[in-house]
């Protein structure tokens, strides 16, 4: 079950129940109608289950938990697994613990809050903790800020994987001749949906200290997102002929491919998917050290010192300066994602923590 229908969260629900499905189990999926994941996982003959619900809690939440306990009721399920904040809190609040339940954060609601409403979001988790029989954290920094609030129960840390054997080094003068992107310029690309939490905004701050050092460089961004537009009318290098802005694509593996140096600004993640994804292409990574980032890129890049702008700009031009430097850690990137990052481990991680909860319940 997962409100988020697009990015990473959706990309991680498919990849599951897919997985789950060629094993011989029954699967379904719950999630709104809009965006791509319903359509993917009617493609590969999925059940998905309608559900229509908001990105944030609002009064209309209670309407939400009524249509979801009449899903589940039809559905019967042996166990459900509830991906993110919102369906981790209106199926919680529907299933209270009466069936199995498994909760993904993928980043904790409060972690994005503030004041009185990151405390109220820390408060719900205590509580919630006791309908949760399995906690699923994507890094172990996820799962100690959980710990740290006084989330308790059983939990598991299983950290997000890739398609390995799709996502893999390549050309990137001809990965650069499919996009239209220049052949010789050094190029920093940027995926991820644009708003706030991803802070494309500190990658376009840094942008000028680039610029000064490597002035041939190129900086691209592939995404879409509410603060697009704010970001692009407000700031004045935002508009420079250097930076390009692709919008969305769903095939992105061409960009890691293009790319001397990937960049994850983020102000917080669980365990980012773009890394991991850049890792397996064989490029570089620079980010700042936000949750599960020093965990995943470890020496396959540079992992700096959060909301550091000159540091961020400091790590970029040295790669792009670099660039023999930037392609050894581009060849550790691969590896680490090969042995660590791959998406069967992922997938063969949930699946027994799967059957733990069922057999139980069988036996019985």
């Amino acid at each position: 079950m997962t409100q988020p229908v697009t990015a990473g969260v959706a990309a991680v629900v498919l990849d599951l129940a897919v997985a789950q499905q060629r094993s011989g189990w029954s699967v379904g999926i719950v999630c709104p109608p809009e965006g791509w994941l319903a359509e993917r996982a009617r493609e590969a003959r999925i059940e998905v289950w309608p559900w229509a619900a908001t990105r944030m809690p609002r009064p209309s939440s209670a309407a939400e938990a009524v249509r979801l306990r009449r899903i589940l009721h039809k559905a019967s399920p042996d166990v459900v697994h509830l991906h993110s904040s919102k369906a981790g809190l209106v199926g919680r609040v529907a299933l209270r613990g009466r069936v199995p339940t498994i909760f993904q954060p993928h980043l904790w609601s409060f972690q994005t809050a503030g004041g009185l409403l990151r405390r109220a979001c820390g408060a719900w988790e205590r509580v919630a903790s006791r309908w949760t029989h399995q906690l699923v954290c994507v890094s172990d920094d996820e799962l100690a800020a959980g710990r740290a609030v006084g989330v308790s129960g059983a939990a598991e840390v299983v950290c997000n994987g890739v398609d390995t054997g799709r996502l893999r080094p390549g050309d990137r003068a001809a990965a650069r001749t499919r996009l239209g992107l220049h052949l010789n310029a050094p190029t920093v690309v940027c995926v991820g949906r644009l708003a706030r939490l991803k802070g494309q905004d500190q990658l376009l701050a840094a942008w000028p200290a680039i610029l000064a050092a490597v002035p041939t460089a190129r900086l691209v961004f592939v995404g879409d997102g509410p603060m697009g537009d704010t970001w692009r009318e407000r700031i004045a290098v935002a508009r420079h002929e250097s930076v390009q802005w692709r919008g969305h694509c769903d095939a992105v593996a061409d960009f890691y491919t293009a790319a001397d140096v990937v960049a994850l600004p983020s102000r917080a993640e669980g365990m980012a998917l773009v890394p991991l994804e850049a890792m397996a292409c064989g490029r570089s990574v620079v980010a700042f050290d936000v949750g599960g980032v020093r965990q995943s890129v470890a020496s396959a890049g540079a992992v700096v010192p959060e909301g550091s702008v000159p540091a961020l700009a400091f790590a970029i031009v040295r790669r792009l300066a670099d660039p023999a430097f930037a392609a050894r850690e581009g060849e550790l990137a691969r590896l680490r994602a090969e042995t660590l990052f791959d998406r069967d481990r992922a997938t063969e991680q949930i699946a027994t923590l799967v059957e733990k909860l069922v057999s139980p319940r069988e036996s019985g």
